[in-house]
């Protein structure tokens, strides 16, 4: 039988391996039309141990019948990673129900487990290369890890025994990983405590993920005018630190600092340890899920709705910031122009629920202060927590427009919030204010500037073009919910409160005091993919649904 020798790594007993006419591999010293992977398995078993064995059939088998380029097998590892990592998680909410939910238990026990042999087997599939990529790759792991992630987690969810559908499952899972905090469940208070537990993971591993997503990958991709903050930079004097693999983890550190600290201060105001971690990892990751049907407003008595506020600000800012502060430069955080424009917005809109309760609503002050109220709901509102301290539907007309116009703002780049964000209003105040400047006088020249700094056409183009398509998506999916036969109220404010990855929305439904789980199946599918486009600032999902993508 002709064939040709070709040098290899992968038989440890003749060192070659020769090819057929056939393409089908085999060892060369019998020629025998098997599969390499046996092949070496047989010639290898009594030469090498079997650990050492596995990874060598693995390495062989992945080259010879996998042939990816190092960008994808850079995907294909860092998507096993996550999900392996995701799975391990699962491991904590099963502990919990161990004794008291079995079923629960066996839920995650089950799916952790299987979570874990697939995402390791993409993980040694993806091995064997330097670690590149490419533009594309960075797209492929930033969708493909929020929607593989979010299918994963909604499997315990339905096999859990709380009696939801895969469409309730899927559409918690979303919410919780994208920490939009919109929720299918009621009698919160009654569920298993690894499934509480496990909803407020996934929010907190969804907090840190945007943030390293929005500091590494999105400013490589120039989404929606991220490219104004680039971690590294061509002046070496600029950078943070010396590679964004040290920075990715130095935020996650801060991210973990200030969880610790909104649990001991969830602990001072009476809060359970179980109800104080659960309430510190939404809180920071700007999520929104609790453990109680009343949200924040189960725990006012005891302050706890004004320790959410606290770290609702603070999850807001930008996290980079946080780092340049711990190493001695906490002027910057002070000076920055778009933490002040944020901190005036939630002021502003505080000040003006406040006035609003005071003419509206009177006696409102019985329960407790206008301000406390105003404030605690306006910033959850703003940053995309999703908290309730009360519910504000019935406040009236003014106070549901400000708190629709506040789901559209967000809070700073580089931080746990969605929506818009802060900066994106700022370049695009600028560029109108330019325009309107050369409409006045044709020979001006008036550059558009952010931060002191000169902002590129290319940039400004990029933020202009996230605004429309943002509030065409918007558009589009309150048109797809009232079709749906979704009353105007729910249709639209559903529709802002998914996109923007607030959480609640507005009105009896919906509101803060209702729950998604009375809507029809359809649209709860139509959220759980706004929900999705939201948290990828869209761009991405738009490049994926590109032809020209996967031609490229």
């Amino acid at each position: 039988m002709p064939h040709h020798n070709v040098r290899r790594r992968g038989c440890p007993a003749y060192r070659t391996v020769c090819r057929t006419q056939t393409g089908a591999l085999a060892c060369c010293c019998a020629c025998v039309d098997l599969p390499a992977p046996i092949v070496l398995l047989r010639k290898s078993r009594a030469l090498y141990p079997t650990a050492h064995t596995i990874e060598m059939i693995l390495t062989d088998f992945n080259e010879d019948m996998f042939p990816l380029s190092a960008s994808d097998r850079t995907v294909l590892f860092v998507l096993g990673v996550m999900l392996a990592s995701l799975s391990a998680a699962m491991l904590a909410p099963a502990l919990v129900d161990l004794y008291d939910a079995g079923q629960s238990a066996h839920a995650f026990f089950g799916t952790g487990a299987l979570g874990l042999t697939i995402g390791g087997i993409m993980a040694m599939m993806g091995r064997g290369t330097k670690k590149n990529l490419s533009a594309r790759g960075a797209i492929l792991i930033t969708t493909g890890s929020w929607i593989a992630l979010s299918a994963a987690a909604a499997i315990p969810l339905k096999l859990s025994g709380v009696g939801i559908g895969w469409t309730d499952a899927l559409f918690e899972a979303t919410s919780g990983i994208t920490t939009t905090g919109a929720t299918v469940l009621t009698g919160l208070e009654s569920i298993p405590a690894g499934i509480l537990l496990w909803r407020s993971i996934l929010q907190w591993i969804g907090g840190i993920g945007i943030i390293v997503t929005a500091m590494a990958i999105w400013p490589l991709l120039g989404i929606g005018g991220m490219q104004l903050f680039r971690l590294e930079s061509s002046d070496t004097t600029e950078k943070t630190l010396p590679r964004a693999g040290q920075i990715a983890g130095a935020l996650g550190l801060i991210y973990l600092v200030l969880t610790v600290m909104c649990f001991i201060a969830y602990l001072c105001t009476e809060m359970t340890p179980f109800q104080a971690i659960n309430h510190a990892m939404t809180t920071v990751a700007t999520g929104g899920f609790s453990t109680h049907d009343a949200s924040i407003g189960a725990f006012t008595k005891s302050g706890a709705d004004l320790v959410a506020l606290v770290f609702m600000l603070l999850g807001a800012l930008p996290f980079l910031l946080y780092l340049r502060a711990a190493q001695g430069r906490p002027d910057l955080l002070l000076r920055d122009s778009q933490v002040h424009a944020f901190l005036t917005v939630a002021f502003v809109a505080t000040a003006m629920l406040t006035i609003w309760l005071w003419i509206h609503d009177p006696h409102v002050e019985q329960v407790l202060p206008a301000w406390r109220l105003a404030a605690v709901n306006g910033v959850s509102i703003l940053t995309g927590t999703g908290y309730a301290s009360a519910d504000f539907w019935p406040w009236g007309g003014g106070s549901a427009g400000l708190f629709f116009v506040l789901m559209f703002i967000g809070g700073c780049a580089g931080s746990t919030t969605c929506s818009v964000k802060v900066f994106r209003y700022q370049i695009a105040a600028s560029a109108m204010k330019a325009h309107v400047v050369r409409y006045a006088r044709p020979g001006a020249v008036k550059p558009i500037r952010y931060q002191s700094q000169t902002v590129p056409d290319e940039t400004v183009r990029s933020v202009l073009g996230f605004l429309f398509l943002f509030f065409l998506v918007f558009a589009i999916t309150a048109a797809f919910l009232s079709l749906l036969g979704l009353d105007t109220v729910t249709a639209v404010s559903g529709a802002a409160a998914t996109l923007a990855n607030v959480g609640p929305g507005l009105g009896e439904i919906i509101g803060p005091a209702g729950s998604f789980k009375p809507l029809p199946d359809a649209a709860k599918w139509v959220m759980t993919v706004s929900m999705l486009i939201g948290r990828l600032e869209i761009m991405v999902l738009m490049v994926v649904f590109a032809p020209q993508f996967w031609r490229g």
